[in-house]
């Protein structure tokens, strides 16, 4: 990423760059399309606030991650408090059962949607973990956005690999 100096450059260097990072991100943490582009926003708006107290103790890229995933694990908490996640009403199943595709429900599509189903039903901080991973952060950079050593990061890496693979071969929940 080029290096900006100005609050607004350094936003919309890293818009540029991590934004599809962002919306994966934001996707792991909320399954409501209307909720989750409301968070996207949540997440930018924090992000543009940052970048005015940035001191560059820390790569962009982890200032960034920590940034989005602290407003992502807020939101996520949130919604838990105030029970916004509540059962479906007759004409919200009803909706569901009409717009079904069968051929949407294959392949690919439900291969992803069963893991992000097993990475959704991980705590917080190992979901953490898992995004970072995924999104391709080393150890030493995971460490860095969630304040875990690289070694913790590495083990806690390697075990919910073995738990999600094998959590995924059986069919079930993490």
């Amino acid at each position: 990423m080029a290096k900006a100096t100005t609050q607004e450059g350094r936003y919309v260097a890293a818009a540029a760059e991590y934004g599809a990072a962002l919306e994966r991100l934001a996707r792991a943490y909320e399954a409501d399309p209307d909720q989750r582009g409301d968070l996207v926003q949540e997440i930018h708006l924090a992000l543009w606030r940052s970048f005015e107290r940035f001191d560059e103790r820390c790569s962009v890229r982890t200032w960034i991650y920590r940034v989005a995933h602290n407003v992502a694990t807020s939101h996520a908490l949130k919604r838990r408090r105030l029970r916004l996640d509540r059962l479906a009403t007759l004409e919200e199943v009803a909706e569901a059962v009409d717009g079904y595709d069968a051929e949407a429900a294959v392949g690919e599509r439900q291969v992803m949607a069963r893991l992000m189903a097993l990475i959704e039903a991980l705590k917080p901080g190992d979901r953490q973990v898992m995004l970072l991973y995924l999104e391709g952060l080393d150890a030493q950079a995971i460490g860095e956005v969630t304040g875990l050593s690289p070694g913790v990061v590495a083990v806690k890496v390697h075990r919910l690999k073995s738990i999600l693979a094998r959590r995924f071969q059986e069919g079930g929940a993490a």
